[in-house]
């Protein structure tokens, strides 16, 4: 059992960013049934999920990526820079390389799809939160291919020091 699963351990608090509401509610519904897991917050822009953060100080924002205005991959940019103690994990639709670069460049800690079980999502929550990076198995094959099938892959080239301010 980790310090998070403890039954007098805090619980994790999360935030969800989605533009859809029943996606949010229905996370929500699914997550409220997890010790040691509470959400904290919703949010249906990147935007407001920034504004969010700073409200309610989550531990582990689950993001989307496609949302009006200001996009998933923006509002992890500005959470991670704004809120370093707070994680990113990306929960979307879309596994194309470029926004999973991008959402890593960003500064998300995981990536998964919405197809995910509700184990898989519990055990990115916790992994984000106590620090570590996780992918879903279909993204990591594909970012372990482009690491090792092409050294020089333009999706995962390291940032320029611009990219690192």
């Amino acid at each position: 059992m980790t310090p998070a699963e403890a039954p007098d351990a805090t619980p994790i608090r999360v935030l969800l960013a989605d533009d859809h509401p029943v996606v949010r509610r229905g996370l929500a519904a699914l997550l409220d049934t997890l010790d040691g897991i509470e959400v904290v917050a919703q949010a249906g822009t990147g935007h407001e999920a920034v504004r969010e953060v700073g409200f309610s100080r989550p531990d582990v924002v689950v993001m989307d990526l496609r949302m009006r205005g200001v996009d998933g991959v923006e509002a992890t940019r500005r959470i991670v820079k704004g809120y370093p103690k707070t994680a990113v994990l990306v929960l979307t639709m879309f596994d194309e390389d470029a926004l999973v670069a991008d959402a890593l460049r960003a500064g998300a800690r995981g990536y998964l799809l919405k197809g995910a079980e509700q184990a898989e999502i519990e055990r990115a929550i916790r992994a984000v939160a106590a620090g570590d990076v996780i992918f879903s198995s279909e993204v990591a094959g594909r970012v372990l291919g482009a690491i090792t099938v092409n050294r020089e892959a333009p999706a995962l080239a390291p940032l320029s020091p611009r990219e690192r301010e």
